[in-house]
């Protein structure tokens, strides 16, 4: 179980990382959505690293797999909205909204803007793979990161 920790937590550096190299080499601005998505990777994260350090039995691994599982869910969630959003731009409101407003206030923002400060906008699409846009991939990365923590979850160890 120790070694499915670790690489959830690998798998979300690696995906923040490449938000890093997107953002600051190909020039893409985040949107309040691809924020809020880095944050529901760095919760997944931070937890899935803190299961591998201490290597919780039993109730501890429930535990550390349930809010894995919550982390994914909220992310998935966040990702397919704006996968929507990227399809049929004239269904929501995006931009500057009470989610970048409120996005921008947290300490996060002035701690590490680079990360966390929401500047564009969630209906642009600069990159694509595959034909399938970045929250499109995101939404993969959590869908897949889920499905591993729901396995720890409810794994018999």
């Amino acid at each position: 179980m120790k070694i499915l920790y670790l690489f959830i937590f690998l798998a979300c550096a690696a995906l923040l990382g490449y938000a890093q190299y997107l953002q600051h080499v190909e020039n893409l601005l985040p949107c309040p959505l691809c924020v809020a998505q880095r944050l529901a990777y760095w919760m997944l994260g931070i937890t899935a690293l803190l299961a591998f350090l201490s290597n919780p039995r039993s109730i501890g691994r429930r535990i550390a797999g349930f809010f894995m599982v919550v982390f994914a869910s909220i992310g998935a969630v966040i990702a397919f909205r704006q996968s929507w959003l990227i399809r049929y731009p004239e269904s929501f409101e995006c931009g500057i909204s009470p989610e970048e407003a409120f996005l921008n206030s947290l300490p996060f923002a002035d701690w590490w803007p680079g990360m966390f400060e929401a500047n564009g906008d969630c209906a642009d699409v600069d990159w694509e793979f595959l034909t399938l846009t970045v929250p499109d991939w995101s939404f993969v990365a959590f869908a897949g990161l889920g499905l591993l923590s729901l396995y720890v979850l409810f794994a018999k160890e």
